[in-house]
């Protein structure tokens, strides 16, 4: 038997305390065998706390309507096989929240676990990849400093719009062997990267890498703004971050970490962190939930929010 495990923050309680609970079960709605069937599996499911008793009998029981609505038979290998649960939460939970049907089926799916007498192995937790670290003012200085001691000019150019790229316009690496000298603009009060492929855009760029990045793009003309004849190519930065590596008091430079350091900018820029503090939003989704309900910005707003003047 598998029983689910107490957590830090759960009262310890005694077996009776939850039996008590699952005895005490009652409900209008269900009838006198459907309410046998819910105490029965939960009971055999063996909650550890008196919470998580009650949200099995909660969770049985609005399965064990649906299955008497549509003339299911009350038992466990029947209601709790993992289709009539879907079929359940596609169905029969018209009437309660999101939040509702989520906990209804993450409940049913633990109580079928703990009923089972050889469950299968748990997945296996995998490592949730973080967003990389930022590089400090002080390291992207150094950075513009190695691009411009570089031995050419080609060399220095192309080494300084990697860096104001990717940090002063956030563009990633499967990006930056595309943006051509004549896709960096000076316009409305600001500098834009007109970025292509499949998430079109313009970019402003952060007030400290326009200029660099005019000068880079006006050597490069209609060219490749980071060099090479054929953007498919996908070493096109390799060179260009080892020359910039050169410095032993210099991290490793990465496209990746360019970005965050953009990424981080704009979001002290536009009041992030405040924002999602004061709003106890701590998930990405919801953010891009409320993005969608927001008007777009003309080019000189947005130049303005994320860009500033040159």
């Amino acid at each position: 038997m598998v029983s689910t495990a107490r957590t830090a923050s759960e009262p310890t309680v005694t077996p009776g305390e939850v039996s008590a609970v699952i005895e005490g079960f009652t409900s209008r709605s269900l009838s006198t065998g459907a309410q046998v069937f819910v105490r029965a599996v939960v009971t055999q499911a063996e909650p550890q706390t008196r919470a998580r008793a009650k949200a099995w009998l909660f969770a049985a029981c609005q399965l064990a309507a649906f299955g008497e609505r549509v003339g299911l038979e009350l038992s466990a290998g029947v209601l709790l096989d993992g289709s009539v649960i879907e079929r359940f939460i596609l169905t029969g939970t018209g009437g309660v929240s999101p939040a509702t049907r989520r906990t209804l089926r993450t409940n049913l799916r633990a109580l079928a676990r703990a009923l089972e007498r050889y469950p299968p192995p748990g997945p296996i937790p995998l490592v949730r990849e973080r967003a990389k670290a930022p590089y400090s003012p002080a390291q992207i200085d150094g950075y513009l400093r190695l691009a411009a001691c570089q031995s050419t000019l080609p060399r220095r150019m192309r080494a300084t719009a990697l860096v104001c790229l990717g940090a002063g316009a956030g563009v990633i690496a499967g990006e930056l062997r595309h943006v051509r000298g004549s896709d960096v603009v000076a316009r409305s009060g600001g500098v834009l990267v007109m970025v292509g492929g499949a998430r079109a855009r313009a970019v402003p760029v952060l007030a400290r890498y326009q200029q660099p990045l005019l000068d880079a793009a006006g050597f490069a003309g209609d060219g490749l703004i980071i060099g090479g004849r054929k953007p498919g190519r996908r070493n096109l930065t390799d060179q260009l971050c080892r020359a910039l590596s050169a410095d032993a008091g210099l991290p490793r430079l990465q496209p990746g970490r360019l970005r965050s350091t953009w990424l981080v900018a704009c979001a002290e820029q536009i009041g992030l962190g405040a924002f999602m503090h004061a709003a106890g939003i701590i998930c990405s989704q919801r953010l891009g939930d409320l993005a969608a309900q927001l008007p777009a910005l003309s080019e000189p707003q947005l130049i303005a929010l994320l860009g500033g003047s040159p």
